[in-house]
């Protein structure tokens, strides 16, 4: 995904920050534990259109954003 457009996209629910998980092809917004897919390329941006993320996936991403914050 083109990082100037990542960098422009925010949630539409909370207006955070979205982090780009490539694999699975989607925008994952912490705050509201939703991930937003990507569909040939194109952010689909909306609420109704975004999975909940589970528990487990909210404290993996919780903990890969904090690990490199140790210096």
């Amino acid at each position: 995904m083109d990082k100037q457009l990542l960098a422009m996209l925010v949630c539409p629910v909370c207006k955070g920050k979205l982090k780009y998980d490539a694999q699975a092809a989607e925008l994952l917004c912490t705050f509201d534990g939703l991930a937003f897919p990507v569909r040939d390329g194109v952010p689909v941006m909306l609420e109704n259109e975004a999975r909940k993320m589970s528990a487990e996936e909210k404290l993996d991403l919780a903990d890969s954003s904090t690990a490199g914050s140790d210096s």
